[in-house]
């Protein structure tokens, strides 16, 4: 299945966070917090403005972003999880 995100939305799948420390100390699964970047997979047309244009999203799929904690919807498409996020809930683009 996939997805055609609406308006401002933008699906990213998320990275997988780091499994050891700088000090090279191995976590366990229940000592990682979930990671807070991610790669973009798919968007939608933007926001609509009130004259009936659409102001374009400045991402593209690809682009890898960092995005706030508790911002968008986690679910699951075909085993795969990934977030849906607004344009305004994604904090940064990697370069």
């Amino acid at each position: 299945m996939q997805l055609k995100p609406l308006d401002d939305r933008i699906v990213v799948k998320q990275i997988e966070a780091e499994e050891t420390t700088a000090g090279g100390i191995v976590l366990p699964d229940a000592a990682k917090e979930k990671s807070q970047r991610g790669e973009v997979v798919a968007l939608g047309p933007g926001r609509l403005l009130d004259s009936g244009e659409r102001c374009p999203i400045g991402l593209e799929v690809g682009d890898q972003v960092l995005f706030g904690k508790y911002g968008g919807s986690d679910i699951e498409v075909d085993g795969e999880e990934v977030k849906i996020l607004r344009e305004s809930d994604i904090l940064a683009k990697i370069v």
